[in-house]
Parts: C-alpha cells; sequence; structure tokens
C-alpha cells in the first residue's frame, strides 16, 4: 500500500539526534564549570562530583536492574544529573549525604515516575532542594577560594550587605564563596556557548531568564553595577543555562520558552527581594516546572491549514 499520502499526527520532523548525543553536549558544557570548581576551591571538588556521577549511575542501573527493566545507564542521563547536583553544593559536602542527594534525584524524582522524559521537574533540581531542606547546614556552609581547606561560614554575594562594593571580575572569575557550578561565570558562559552553538539548547530561555532579571535589578537598585551584581551572584547563571533548560521541563515552543524565562525572573527576583531566602533560583524552577504543561497548551502552535470552526450564528430573537 503506498504510504506517501497518509497523514498522522505530529510530529513530522525527525532528527538524527540521539539523547545519547544530547547529553554528551550537556557533559562537554559542564566541562568548563568541573575544571573551574577544581581550581577554585581545589581537588575535593572533583571527588565530589566524581562520587556523585558514580552514585546517580549505580543507583539506576542497580533500581534498572531489580524491576528488569530496560537500562538506560548508556544514554548518560545519570551522568548529567550527577554532574550538575554535585555542582549545585558546597565543596565541603559530606559525601554520605551528597549520595542521598542521588538517591532522590535518580531514584525517586526520575525512576519511580517512569524514567528519563517523565520525571515531573529536573532530578537534579529535587536533589538540591531536598539537600538544602535535610541538611541546611552543610548546604549552607561555603568554603572560599583563599581558604578551600578550612570550613567557613561567611556571606556569600547575595548576602553582603553592600553590593556596590563587590568586585565585577571577582565575580566573573569565581573568586568568590558559594557552591561548586555557580561561582565562575566565565565558565557557565563558555558552556552556554557551546551549547547553543551546537544546537542542543536554544538561548531563549537564558536570555530572557537573566535579561528579566537584570532590567528587574536595575530597576530596583538603579545601578549598572547592582544590577551585573544580582545578575552575576547566586545561581542564577548556572540554572538558567543548565537546568531551566531540561528538555523534559521546560517549554517546547519558543513563545513558551520566552514566557517560561520571564516567568521565571520573577518568582526569583520576587524570592529574592521580598523572601527570607537570599537565593531563589532552585524554587522558582521547581514551582515553574509545574507549569510547564499548561504553558506547553496555551501557547501550542495552530497545525498549518488549520481553519477556525465558525461559530453558529444566534436564532433570530423571539424564534
Amino acid at each position: 500500500m503506498d504510504t506517501k499520502l497518509i497523514v498522522s499526527a505530529s510530529p513530522h520532523l525527525r532528527s538524527e539526534e540521539t539523547t545519547t548525543g544530547l547529553m554528551a553536549n550537556v557533559i562537554v558544557a559542564l566541562v568548563p564549570c568541573v575544571v573551574a570548581s577544581a581550581i577554585i576551591f581545589g581537588l575535593r571538588a572533583l571527588l565530589v562530583t566524581a562520587v556523585s556521577v558514580v552514585a546517580s549511575v549505580a543507583f539506576e542501573w542497580l533500581y534498572c536492574k531489580l524491576l528488569k527493566k530496560p537500562n538506560p545507564v548508556g544514554d548518560l542521563s545519570a551522568v548529567v544529573t550527577g554532574i550538575i547536583l554535585a555542582l549545585n553544593v558546597p565543596v565541603g559536602m559530606p559525601i554520605g549525604e551528597l549520595i542521598v542527594g542521588d538517591f532522590v534525584a535518580i531514584i525517586v524524582v526520575k525512576q519511580l515516575f517512569g524514567g528519563i522524559g517523565m520525571n515531573f521537574a529536573n532530578p537534579a533540581l529535587v536533589g538540591r532542594i531536598f539537600l538544602f531542606i535535610s541538611f541546611a547546614g552543610e548546604m549552607n556552609t561555603w568554603v572560599y577560594p583563599d581558604a578551600a581547606v578550612d570550613q567557613l561560614s561567611s556571606a556569600t554575594p547575595l548576602k553582603v550587605a553592600d553590593p556596590s562594593k563587590l568586585s565585577l571580575l571577582d565575580l566573573f572569575m569565581g573568586v568568590h564563596g558559594g557552591v561548586l557550578g555557580e561561582t565562575c561565570a566565565l565558565a557557565i558562559v563558555l558552556g552556554l556557548i557551546y551549547l547553543v552553538a551546537t544546537k542542543t539548547i536554544s538561548a531563549a530561555i537564558p536570555a530572557s531568564y537573566i535579561g528579566s532579571m537584570f532590567i528587574f535589578y536595575l530597576i530596583s537598585t538603579r545601578s549598572l553595577h547592582g544590577a551585573l551584581v544580582g545578575v552575576l551572584s547566586g545561581g542564577l547563571l548556572f540554572g538558567a543555562v543548565y537546568m531551566a533548560t531540561d528538555y523534559v521541563t521546560s517549554p517546547f515552543t519558543l513563545k513558551g520558552k520566552l514566557i517560561y524565562g520571564v516567568a521565571l525572573g520573577i518568582v526569583t527576583f520576587a524570592i529574592r527581594e521580598w523572601g527570607s531566602y537570599a537565593e531563589g533560583v532552585s524554587f522558582a524552577l521547581l514551582f515553574m516546572n509545574l507549569w510547564v504543561p499548561y504553558i506547553n497548551d496555551l501557547t501550542r502552535q495552530t497545525p498549518y491549514g488549520y481553519i477556525k470552526p465558525a461559530k453558529p450564528a444566534k436564532e433570530a430573537a423571539g424564534k
């Protein structure tokens, strides 16, 4: 039978890209952050990253083995989750607690909801929030580059009383306290350039998220320096590039991506400005992940050739 004229449901476009290939690109884009974390915070950063990756892969393999399900370890998604979660914790994070976070990310958030493509939120994101709530002391104990061997509980740039005294160059290069992946803006920008150049992600979400935050800070501080400090501080850049762009938990239309990015900016700025928590990126991402299905539905593209049915004419009055 000739099937050339059969019209089926979308999607009609097919691509040679594979999940493994896309995840490999993300891993390559994360390399600058991993290298920067080791330079800034010491070799323990590599240990934390390696343990997180091994634990994530092991949990996924073991779960699928026990339930006799096809094993997806080869798609590299667990590796990506392990790296991102590691880069979301301080360098002094106890290894045992980090492994608990990997368990929550891989087993609870990913596998129990059906595996890759079925999770309601970014696994690494939920793992990070779980660690923050369960081990708040360890997650808020920052190590500074000039004393990487000591645990120093001090203010990150977001908690500094006078942001005007902060050096933009130090913020850009990562010479300040924070979690492993968020401090060096240069490394994050290099990763973003690679992801966009390889068409692994669209620049729409990072641009709308970071851009909206910059505008909000500019209005709030009435200072270009203050706005740049707000953008370069905390996990905004890392979250916008590596977590907000997750395929499963972000909108698939351009209009949806832009709405999603601006909404993330609104929620993040509101938490930072008026909430009791100085950061806000993780909770904003989790909140907006839950809205993605509705954003997709409201911004769904009209099929080519679709004609909206005419409304039935109203009956004449009196009939």
